[in-house]
């Protein structure tokens, strides 16, 4: 994956007003598949020592969903070389929205899901900057996840990070999948993550992944875009 254009904040940023107070976006340009997209976020997240400031630093902490992961860069990148027309998709803590919308812009029928109102709300301004009309947006919470329908890939940037949600993403994993199906969930390659990761391949799930290397300045983050199928039914 070669650098891409760099989407830290240039210019007079967007404001969106929220119960917290006003929240200033930036737009990422990014090209894809022949096509350009653009996507508002609160910061770009890209190498480690930016995860660290956001996540461990003395600046007030802005919404985790709403500013723009190198994960979703990845794997942004990963369904632009594959075929998605006609494919039902579900997207688990959907952020900025940005997988979703190259996914819906080859075709496919989308839903994003989130749990933060205004990460809904970004993804939803994202989708229509980028003309896409007939994606769905869900409020949802993994620990009382209610979706009985079943899709034929599911897509999650980076959401493997807590091990305390494991079993609920298992639970998602496990029903909404369609027979045939493909889970593609991208991770900066966290032990957490691992350990799901081999449990599912320990219950049969073949699992797979593709490299990818997001930069904008050295050094270079490694991002794994994994690809899991279920064991087949009995």
């Amino acid at each position: 994956m070669s650098s891409p254009s760099d989407p830290r904040p240039s210019g007079a940023p967007i404001v969106l007003p929220t119960t917290a107070g006003d929240l200033s976006l930036a737009e990422y340009h990014l090209r894809l598949d022949d096509r350009d997209f653009h996507i508002l976020h609160a910061g770009a997240i890209i190498s480690h020592a930016d995860e660290q400031r956001f996540l461990h630093g003395d600046q007030p902490k802005m919404p985790y969903g709403v500013v723009l992961w190198p994960s979703s860069l990845a794997l942004a990148h990963e369904i632009a070389t594959r075929p998605f027309a006609g494919l039902r998709v579900l997207e688990l803590g959907a952020g900025t929205g940005l997988p979703g919308i190259v996914a819906a812009a080859r075709g496919a029928k989308v839903v994003q899901t989130d749990r933060q109102e205004v990460a809904l709300h970004v993804s939803h301004q994202n989708a229509e900057r980028n003309g896409i009309t007939t994606m769905e947006h869900r409020p949802s919470d993994w620990t009382q996840w209610e979706d009985e329908s079943q899709y034929d890939c599911i897509l999650g940037a980076d959401i493997l990070y807590g091990d305390f949600l494991h079993s609920h993403l298992r639970h998602i994993f496990d029903t909404n999948l369609a027979p045939g199906g493909t889970l593609l969930l991208s991770d900066p390659f966290r032990q957490a993550s691992f350990e799901l990761l081999e449990a599912m391949a320990a219950d049969g799930w073949s699992v797979s992944f593709n490299k990818w290397t997001v930069c904008v300045t050295p050094p270079e983050r490694p991002i794994g875009v994994f690809e899991l199928r279920p064991p087949p039914r009995v």
